[in-house]
């Protein structure tokens, strides 16, 4: 799902000063040659604060000890045996432990630890960039530091959603075998080629809105959005359709559970209310509808694609390759429905 602004977010004016040597921060030389050339800051949000980068190394199979380090840095005042940690283990890409002192967690610390070789599937860089931009507007919580193979960031209070929460209309606030290369090489030609010509508005998404990436507090009625490493500039059908995809689980997938029509159709309503502030026309929701649904064939084709390759190279204890054929079998089945779907006249 987009994040819902009328109009694409501006580029984000934000950087990092680096204090140590550090793989994802290398945006150093930006600023001098910004200021070479008479760089003048853009309108909008003021810069955000320097991010410090610690050239530490968090073992993935040892978290705690690099986790506690970076604490010292971030939290000097805090007292080594008075430190508290949690770990989360929904995440399927990294890894997560929450540092803290308090029992209520007030003042937390949350240690990510990226997936062993993630760097061949997302740019980490950019979800720096990303983290820093949403951060700017509300969007995120606080970013503390970087590390070489990660990040340190503020604990939002609230539940991570599961796919019974997101089926709720009170929260719309908001085979074996894998397909060979060829096969695969057509259908990506296919969608390339009629995807397109769907005219679906590109705008700043989330692209990876699964359940436990939605965070609701129930004392404020919010909802929020975490983890924004595929996030970017992409497709608004692609961002709800991989949504309405995620209503099926992940570690239990179960495609019955994909939203019937005057679900989504109710959901796209609010959703396309919000973003113009108006009410909107049967024929708009339709519109939207069938975009939403084609595009949902490309979320399906893409963590498919993700699967594969997350089974070669991830250390975390889930079945990708099962994962794999599970989204392309749910691709070839439901593309004959979905590409009779005609757009509204």
């Amino acid at each position: 799902m987009a994040v819902p602004p009328s109009a694409p977010l501006p580029c984000s004016p934000f950087y990092l000063r680096r204090q140590a040597p550090c793989p994802q921060c290398s945006w150093g030389m930006e600023e001098k040659a910004a200021a070479g050339a008479g760089y003048r800051e853009p309108p909008g949000p003021p810069r955000a604060a320097a991010v410090p980068c610690f050239g530490i190394s968090v073992d993935q199979d040892d978290i705690l000890p690099g986790a506690l380090r970076l604490i010292r840095e971030l939290r000097p005042h805090w007292k080594p045996q008075q430190v508290r940690t949690k770990r989360f283990t929904d995440g399927i890409t990294n890894k997560l432990v929450a540092c803290y002192v308090e029992e209520d967690m007030q003042d937390c610390v949350l240690v990510r630890v990226y997936g062993e070789r993630t760097e061949l599937l997302v740019d980490r860089e950019n979800e720096v960039r990303n983290f820093q931009l949403l951060r700017a507007h509300g969007c995120a919580p606080k970013l503390y530091c970087t590390f070489q193979n990660g990040l340190c960031y503020e604990y939002m209070r609230g539940m991570a959603l599961g796919p019974e929460h997101i089926r709720e209309p009170r929260l719309f606030s908001l085979s074996a075998d894998v397909p060979k290369v060829e096969v695969l090489e057509r259908e990506l030609a296919w969608l390339k080629e009629h995807l397109p010509q769907l005219d679906s508005p590109v705008v700043f998404c989330h692209n990876d809105l699964l359940c436990k990436n939605i965070i609701y507090d129930s004392t404020k009625g919010h909802v929020r959005f975490i983890d924004y490493e595929y996030a970017g500039y992409n497709y608004q059908a692609f961002d709800i359709g991989n949504h309405f995809n995620e209503f099926a689980g992940v570690n239990e997938v179960d495609y019955c559970w994909y939203p019937a029509r005057e679900t989504q159709l109710q959901w796209l309503r609010y959703y396309l209310q919000a973003q113009k502030g108006m009410a909107v026309t049967p024929r708009e929701v339709e519109r939207l509808y069938v975009q939403v649904n084609k595009f949902a064939l490309a979320s399906h084709f893409f963590w498919a694609l993700w699967a594969l390759i997350q089974s070669q190279f991830s250390t975390i204890d889930f079945n990708f390759l099962r994962y794999a054929v599970i989204r392309f079998n749910q691709y070839f089945k439901v593309k004959p429905q979905v590409s009779a779907l005609e757009m509204p006249k």
